[in-house]
């Protein structure tokens, strides 16, 4: 069973950072492609980073030059480095997994955290 959990969310001023971090456990396929996604208030879910096995990454324009997305593969830990946070980077942060390369559906994913809050304030 394929269990994912987030931390690492948290309020912080605009322009400041937080790194989040997505503990992943239970998959046993090689090819497992992991994940950020978040929910805004009111807004539907968004894909904002991901990342192949081979470690390739794609990001939403909205996060470019801002997010980072890195993998542990030896910890089984993903990872979002964020910095310069803007107020609309306020939401609620997913990691999802799945078998599917360089998905940016949210159904392409059956794994997902519970989500961590992160609130950036102008």
């Amino acid at each position: 069973q394929v269990q994912l959990g987030e931390s690492g969310g948290g309020s912080v001023q605009a322009g400041g950072s937080l790194r989040l971090s997505c503990a992943a456990s239970g998959y046993t396929a090689t090819r497992y492609y992991m994940g950020w996604f978040r929910q805004a208030l009111g807004k539907q879910r968004e894909g904002v980073a991901l990342i192949d096995d081979d470690g390739g990454t794609s990001y939403a324009d909205s996060v470019k030059g801002r997010f980072t997305i890195s993998k542990d593969n030896a910890k089984n830990t993903l990872y979002l480095q964020m910095i310069s946070l803007k107020p609309e980077d306020t939401a609620m942060y997913y990691c999802a997994g799945g078998y599917v390369r360089d998905s940016w559906y949210s159904a392409d994913y059956p794994h997902w955290g519970q989500g961590t809050q992160v609130t950036v304030s102008s």
